[in-house]
């Protein structure tokens, strides 16, 4: 059986490392920003079901791997306008 290659999304890549918190404690952060603990705590309780949720795992398997830096690289490379993420940023 043939390795399968697995694309980025780039258009995925770029929502997740602009999207903020939409409410609680750390609204407003960057999701890639949001504490070790928080995002630990959400994946012992379980990500919600919807696209935050979605988000929020993705963004636990990046800090699991140590990989934020490439989230706010992209921030920085490729910005992004959306009325839903306008909040001041904490970070």
């Amino acid at each position: 059986m043939p390795e399968e290659i697995i694309e980025p999304n780039y258009k995925r890549l770029i929502k997740l490392a602009h999207t903020k918190m939409p409410f609680g404690k750390y609204e407003g952060y960057y999701l890639s920003e949001l504490p070790e603990y928080y995002v630990v705590w959400y994946k012992q309780k379980g990500f919600p079901k919807n696209d935050l949720g979605s988000m929020l795992a993705e963004v636990y398997e990046i800090k699991l791997n140590g990989l934020e830096q490439i989230l706010r690289k992209i921030r920085k490379d490729y910005p992004y306008s959306s009325k839903k993420n306008s909040q001041t940023n904490h970070i």
